[in-house]
């Protein structure tokens, strides 16, 4: 079981660049269901999700390259590029997505849980903006729609 809260950021974080950081390739090859595959710096994967925005279900599997490249050629819609900088937090970590290409100036942060109860109580960092957790314009599987950001 995923759960995980999500935001708009508009202002980066001091210190960015220290760090850790992925470069992130996704795609769908069905947005219903979900299933996604991804690039994460050199580790693809196979992605399957469940329906929900604030919980659901999911699954992964490691793929290779071959059947990424593979896959990729088969997506509904649009490749995403982002760079997602991992930043401790007390107990979790924040998972900031800096997105590239068409969807540039977009900045998402998610934060993932381990219990509805967690989630309910984490105390929101005052650089996160307005929560989009429940607002399915902002699942990835949404945003791989969009040709340009102007269109969210």
């Amino acid at each position: 079981m995923e759960i995980e809260r999500k935001f708009i950021v508009s202002k980066l974080p001091d210190q960015l660049a220290s760090y850790p950081k992925k470069e992130i390739l996704q795609g769908y090859v069905s947005t219903t269901p979900v299933i996604r595959i991804r690039k994460s710096n050199e580790d693809y994967f196979l992605t399957c999700k469940g329906k929900g925005l604030l919980a659901r279900e999911e699954f992964e599997i490691p793929i290779s390259a071959i059947e990424f490249e593979h896959l990729s050629s088969k997506l509904d819609y649009y490749l995403i590029h982002k760079i997602r900088y991992l930043i401790p937090y007390g107990d979790f970590t924040i998972e900031l997505d800096v997105f590239k290409d068409r969807l540039e100036g977009l900045i998402l942060a998610e934060v993932e849980f381990h219990s509805l109860e967690a989630a309910h109580i984490f105390d929101v960092p005052d650089w996160f903006e307005d929560e989009v957790t429940e607002d399915g314009r902002y699942q990835n599987n949404a945003l791989c729609r969009l040709n340009i950001l102007d269109e969210l």
